[in-house]
């Protein structure tokens, strides 16, 4: 019942739908390696050839997902299936034989002088005039077919395979507490503890696991940064970072505005620690260990059942639609809620486009965090319910707009939460909040600063556990500042934050500001305008896969370039410290 489905995928890896997709791909990369043989140059031809390869790569596109989807989630559940981690590296094999394909298109199309004309003679190219011309504007990154074709085949050996490391030695460290040996997701769970000896003793707990592993995963980390700050290089961006706002679609500025903010309220965000700090009984800033303590008096304890439920309450307030994707998500279930050995920490959703459905990932254990985190993920269900009425091509959006559907959601439901309750549930609720708010400013600015640092440092030396946690304790002095006690800051931060070890995406850290400070700036707008900006929304949601941030924003009169945006946002989440440091008085 609290476990996902994966039926609408596949039953198991010998069903026959599973083997006639797997022949589909290999049928259908034979055809794009025999377009990659083509010789492209007769101009006459050029819309036939555009034509094939958008066909041709949604057709490969939505059987791989379907595949690689299958395996993925399988995996996030079990990291010992073995079956799953054939077929991803199956498949990782079958994607490299690929590139060839999209090497030679990249490179031919920005050789057309009459592309624009072409995309207005078809509307198959009109539909997918920004992946066409993103494709273009991409191909100064692009390395030669030989030099793609080894780096798409070494990947799977190097920064894939050490993901796969983190990921597995994370999943199933042992950690001993309380006589008992559990998860590591179940003892960072204790964080949330209302009792402050379980709390300080899982900090402790998770520590010394965690320095079991603390080599392995360092060597993962050096694999991971050492190969990007390569290929970073070899595609001609100044950095890893730069590469990292361009795959978003964002201008540096906007990056710059977004950063310049977050700092000049950081010591807001100080006042709200320190006053926390106080009413935990420190003198000395907020030990780490009680950083998710709760605050406040909450009768709230939720069964899954419970959880859903509260969730539907507060969606409605926003459109019936998402509401009813909430129940649905439930009902054929869409959901892997609870913590078990073997499954991956955190929460995830992955937005399946072949099958026009998502699946989320959390780790519940009952808290109102746990209710949060479940609407963060639907939200970003919710977003797939839009980008799913475009083509799979033109679904792919980039990592800030990612997280704008999940955080409005979040704020719908702490919003909602906040109006019903008392003087002591609303310390509690606006706390939650402002645990989150905190998380992803200063939390994510001090991995910001970490990551940065890491690349910059990968350059010249590899960096050894010792290294790692002093850039990561430093990083935490500098984000938190005095509001937490230096005496127990977290080293290992680098450790259980996965997003580190994915190759392809770095500084998965400030997508997250972007998203809570964006969704802020909506959720106001909603709040002034009423049921008539929630169609605006959903076609926000709907072209975040054909635009720039920018231009996505600009659909509600949002200039994200201008720092006082970003300013309007946080002075939202100041005035919430405000409240909290009345209530608390």
């Amino acid at each position: 019942m609290h476990e996902w489905s994966l039926e609408p995928l596949f039953s198991s890896y010998e069903s026959k739908e599973f083997k006639d997709a797997i022949k589909e791909i290999e049928k259908d990369s034979l055809r794009a390696l025999e377009f990659a043989e083509k010789d492209l140059s007769e101009t006459n031809q050029a819309l036939i050839r555009i034509e094939e390869y958008i066909s041709l790569s949604s057709k490969i596109r939505t059987n791989f997902l379907k595949c690689f989807a299958y395996s993925t989630l399988r995996l996030a559940t079990d990291a010992l299936d073995e079956d799953a981690s054939k077929y991803m590296n199956k498949l990782q094999g079958m994607s490299s034989k690929l590139t060839p394909f999209s090497t030679k298109f990249s490179k031919w199309l920005p050789t057309l002088n009459n592309l624009d004309e072409l995309i207005e003679t078809s509307t198959l190219l009109k539909e997918h005039e920004y992946f066409l011309k993103s494709i273009v504007d991409n191909s100064k990154h692009v390395l030669s077919d030989k030099e793609e074709a080894i780096i798409s085949k070494m990947q799977q050996t190097s920064s894939s395979a050490w993901g796969q490391l983190h990921g597995l030695l994370t999943s199933t460290l042992e950690v001993e507490f309380d006589g008992k040996t559990i998860t590591l997701s179940d003892v960072r769970n204790l964080a949330m503890s209302k009792d402050k000896e379980v709390r300080k003793k899982a900090y402790y707990a998770e520590i010394k696991a965690l320095e079991k592993i603390e080599l392995s995963i360092a060597y993962a980390l050096n694999g991971v940064k050492g190969e990007v700050n390569t290929l970073s290089e070899m595609r001609g961006f100044e950095s890893p970072l730069a590469q990292a706002v361009y795959n978003s679609r964002m201008k540096q500025t906007t990056l710059d505005s977004l950063i310049q903010a977050m700092r000049e309220y950081l010591p807001h965000f100080h006042r709200y620690l320190k006053r926390k700090a106080e009413l935990l009984g420190h003198k000395n800033g907020l030990p780490f260990y009680d950083l998710f303590a709760p605050v406040g008096e909450s009768s709230k304890e939720f069964s899954v059942d419970e959880a859903m439920n509260f969730v539907f309450d507060n969606f409605k307030s926003f459109s019936p639609d998402l509401e009813e994707m909430a129940r649905r998500a439930y009902k054929e279930n869409w959901i892997d809620f609870l913590p078990k050995k073997g499954k991956r920490g955190g929460a995830f959703c992955s937005n399946l486009h072949p099958i026009k459905q998502s699946r989320v990932l959390t780790n519940f254990s009952g808290s109102f965090s746990n209710v949060i985190t479940l609407s963060h993920e639907l939200g970003h269900a919710y977003h797939g319910e839009q980008i799913f009425k475009e083509s799979i091509l033109n679904a792919t959006y980039t990592m800030p707009v990612a997280e704008t559907a999940s955080t409005f959601c979040e704020t719908i439901v702490k919003n909602a939460a906040l109006k019903e309750a008392d003087k002591e549930e609303k310390i509690f609720i606006l706390e939650q909040s402002l645990k989150g708010s905190t998380g992803v400013i200063v939390d994510i600015l001090s991995r910001f600063i970490f990551e940065k640092e890491v690349f910059d440092k990968r350059k010249s030396t590899p960096l050894n556990p010792r290294m790692l946690k002093e850039m990561m304790l430093s990083a935490q002095k500098e984000a938190y500042g005095e509001a937490l006690d230096h005496d127990f800051l977290h080293p290992y931060m680098w450790v259980v934050k996965g997003h580190y070890y994915r190759g392809g995406l770095s500084f998965y850290n400030f997508p997250y500001a972007f998203g809570l400070l964006f969704a802020k700036g909506i959720y106001a707008k909603f709040k002034s305008q009423g049921e008539s900006f929630v169609d605006d929304v959903k076609l926000l949601l709907q072209k975040t896969g054909q635009m720039s941030v920018e231009d996505v924003a600009s659909l509600v009169g949002i200039d994200l370039t201008n720092v006082d945006f970003w300013r309007s946002s946080l002075e939202v989440i100041k005035e919430e410290i405000d409240l909290f440091i009345e209530l608390t008085e």
